[in-house]
């Protein structure tokens, strides 16, 4: 039996929409985690970073009045304190994260998810 597939999303964001229907279009067993309601924790999010191979500040929102804020673009910041960052503001996390067994991905193009259907 494959792994059961998590979607972390924001119910309004138009991409998780989308990936939802992809994913039940294709019957896929999923769960929906809204990040807002249940906040990823430091190590989650650190996980889930490992799994999509990525670092940290590609997956910060750089389009949000926090990051602006922040002063996010200038700042000279570990992957451990831009974690830290998301975790206290969600807003700042591009949505949404999807993650099947040891690999996770970014719904962004929705297309990133369709190898995790396989």
């Amino acid at each position: 039996m494959k792994e059961k597939i998590t979607v972390y999303e924001k119910p309004t964001c138009s991409k998780c929409r989308e990936v939802d229907k992809i994913l039940r279009e294709a019957g896929a067993d999923y769960e929906k985690i809204n990040y807002y309601v249940q906040p990823l924790s430091q190590t989650k999010l650190t996980e889930l970073l490992k799994k999509m191979s990525i670092p940290a500040r590609d997956l910060l929102r750089t389009s949000e009045a926090t990051y602006k804020d922040l002063g996010l673009a200038k700042a000279e910041l570990s992957d451990k304190e831009i974690i830290a960052l998301m975790v206290k503001h969600p807003e700042l996390i591009q949505r949404p994260i999807v993650e099947r067994g040891d690999k996770a991905v970014l719904g962004r193009p929705v297309e990133n998810i369709r190898p995790l259907l396989k």
